[in-house]
């Protein structure tokens, strides 16, 4: 099976890649599609991919008293309202900047482009960044990160904020599937160092879609 943008930002470990490649979710195996549009299957696919992973112990962020008994992560139900056609406006002469996570690591990044969209009634843009180390890596050369913050942090979600994985678009548009909004794996598991949502990419209203927050902690 191919393997898609939309996991574990590799450099989420402390001090160290954790190497693992992005999934690609092009595949209906285990999902019904008899009645489902192609958008539906695809975000049930990502569900299922990722409750898997959350499964298994060679990719799960879990801690083992949490894994053995795991059974699915809580998620919004799948709302394609939430998948928005943005339009991408590249910055090419934007400076390096380094990104503060929850330890004292950096990341090093560039703001690779802005989307611009409108969701409930408002207009919005976020930053879209490229991690200068990361595109290095097989498998990542056309990997976008876009990290935000909304209005159900602390409620419904993980108050830091959710993630999402893209890559680089072929022309001025890309698309935005907050269905596909993950946790920072330090939700998880204290182990895991995870950048911190800049505040330029706040969403100013709910985004009801996509992983909720995590409920019993960790070590």
């Amino acid at each position: 099976m191919k393997f898609s943008a939309v996991l574990i930002f590799s450099l989420l470990f402390i001090g160290v890649a954790c190497k693992q490649k992005k999934k690609y979710h092009d595949t209906t195996e285990g999902v019904s599609i008899v009645g489902k549009p192609q958008a539906l299957v695809d975000i049930a696919n990502f569900q299922t991919n990722l409750n898997e992973e959350f499964k298994n112990p060679e990719t799960s962020p879990l801690p083992d008293r949490f894994r053995k008994d795991f059974e699915s992560l809580e998620f919004f139900p799948a709302d394609t309202t939430y998948r928005i056609e943005a339009r991408f406006v590249r910055t090419p002469d934007a400076v390096p900047f380094l990104m503060p996570t929850t330890t004292d690591r950096k990341s090093k990044e560039v703001v690779y482009g802005v989307a611009h969209f409108s969701l409930d009634g408002k207009e919005h843009q976020l930053e879209i960044y490229q991690n200068e180390e990361l595109i290095l890596e097989d498998g990542y050369e056309d990997y976008l990160f876009l990290p935000f913050t909304d209005l159900t942090n602390g409620d419904e979600t993980y108050g830091g904020g959710r993630y999402l994985d893209l890559s680089i678009p072929n022309g001025n548009t890309i698309q935005l599937d907050f269905n596909k909004a993950y946790n920072p794996y330090c939700v998880y598991n204290k182990k895991f160092s995870c950048p911190i949502v800049p505040s330029i990419n706040h969403l100013n209203t709910r985004v009801m879609a996509g992983v909720k927050d995590f409920k019993k902690g960790y070590d």
